[in-house]
């Protein structure tokens, strides 16, 4: 991982890449002490990122992971009462 290099004054435009970078950093690299290759650190990060997407909750999307909140947004399957 390397420090972004935004512009002075600009922090507002890429917040949430910050914030995304902030987290990774937080759950998955903290307590590492030394990566020896980029062989290591993929599945790490890969790991976190699938963790990210289909089991951590999320506050802003209702404490529901955000593949939960993709598939409810999905049109349900229209069911049709069986004729007497």
């Amino acid at each position: 991982m390397t420090q972004s290099m935004g512009a002075i004054g600009s922090s507002a435009d890429n917040a949430e890449a910050e914030s995304l970078n902030a987290s990774v950093k937080r759950e998955t690299l903290q307590g590492a002490q030394n990566w020896d290759s980029e062989r290591e650190v993929r599945p790490a990060a890969f790991g976190w990122l699938h963790r990210y997407n289909t089991r951590r909750r999320h506050s802003h999307l209702g404490q529901i992971s955000p593949i939960d909140y993709e598939n409810s947004l999905l049109p349900k399957p229209a069911t049709l009462t069986h004729a007497a």
